[in-house]
């Protein structure tokens, strides 16, 4: 069976109150990313949340409150590049995605401008914000962007939504690639270069605390560079899919104050192709009351999946779905 039949809707005949009744099945595939990373976990428990397989015990019953007759499955993939990809060619019905990379694919800038837009991409949720960090040495020298003028400075990979993000706020700063000696590394390779003294700070995009940052600020002297000032209120007016953020003190040792820094969204996106009462269920059920005590105690990201966060940064267009939903929530006009 080809997995485009297999993942078709099909009607099942399930018991319920010993009688047969017909029920539509649908499943619905969820590219998250790596196994080890955060998106996957918080898939998984999405997955869960919107699923309400036939026969399922109902809401009010201590059941799922999903959408009923939806199977929903996370499936780990490379990320937000892979995912938007994916949706676009029909091999996945939603995805994860930075809010970063999902504008740039929806209106074909950025990591998308060699490449045809993806026009159909829409916005089911925003989820929780992935903090830009900028990891310098103690000893660098480096109080603020503008300081890295000079330094060597890791970027990213190609084709990474951190470096065309690292791009943004160097040149917020009056700062290209070519006013730093630029490296383009993982962050773990570049912790590992700043233990050995051959690296004067790194960009890094994701939620705190990083694995790989901790890590090194607990063998190394370092420190978190704001990111913040009157050039980064100007940046956020360019581009909304980027939000202001925060580390909290003590997110990584030696961090004794909170630090300033900007965002993107961990979104939740699909294709406009996808139907709207589907969707519409699908982000009803995401901010169901017993969802949203499961997102809270499953993950540490989870509690901030809330319907305050669910609009900000947006980038692309709502699913009309989704719009319907927030709408009726007064989250949007």
């Amino acid at each position: 069976m080809g997995i485009r039949t297999f993942f078709a809707a099909l009607t099942v005949a399930t018991a319920v109150c010993g009688g047969a009744v017909a029920q539509d099945m649908a499943f619905f595939r969820i590219g998250t990313g790596g196994t080890a990373g955060t998106y996957y976990p918080i898939g998984g428990l999405i997955a869960n949340a919107i699923s309400s397989p036939p026969g399922s015990r109902a809401c009010d019953d201590g059941g799922s409150c999903g959408v009923p007759g939806l199977v929903a499955t996370a499936v780990a993939s490379n990320g937000s590049v892979g995912n938007v990809n994916a949706i676009n060619g029909g091999a996945m019905e939603a995805g994860f995605s930075q809010s970063d990379v999902a504008y740039w694919a929806q209106t074909g800038t950025g990591l998308w401008e060699d490449q045809p837009p993806v026009e159909k991409l829409r916005l089911i949720a925003n989820l929780y914000p992935e903090s830009i960090h900028l990891v310098a040495s103690a000893n660098s020298g480096i109080e603020t962007v503008a300081d890295l003028a000079g330094k060597r400075v890791s970027l990213d990979e190609p084709g990474s939504g951190t470096l065309v993000d690292a791009k943004i706020i160097l040149e917020a700063f009056g700062l290209s690639e070519d006013d730093v000696s630029a490296e383009y590394l993982k962050p773990d390779q570049a912790a590992d270069r700043m233990r050995d003294g051959a690296m004067d700070a790194f960009f890094f995009v994701g939620g705190y605390p990083a694995g790989a940052i901790a890590e090194l600020a607990s063998q190394h002297d370092v420190k978190l560079i704001p990111i913040t000032g009157p050039e980064v209120d100007k940046l956020l007016e360019t581009y909304n899919f980027f939000g202001t953020d925060n580390f909290p003190a003590g997110t990584y040792d030696g961090q004794d104050a909170d630090v300033a820094t900007i965002a993107v969204g961990a979104q939740l996106v699909t294709s406009a192709d996808q139907p709207e009462e589907l969707i519409y269920g699908i982000t009803q059920a995401l901010y169901n009351d017993n969802t949203q005590k499961l997102f809270a105690a499953g993950h540490a990201k989870g509690k901030e999946i809330t319907l305050d966060s669910a609009t900000i940064g947006a980038g692309i267009p709502f699913h009309p779905g989704a719009e319907r939903f927030y709408k009726e929530a007064g989250k949007l006009q």
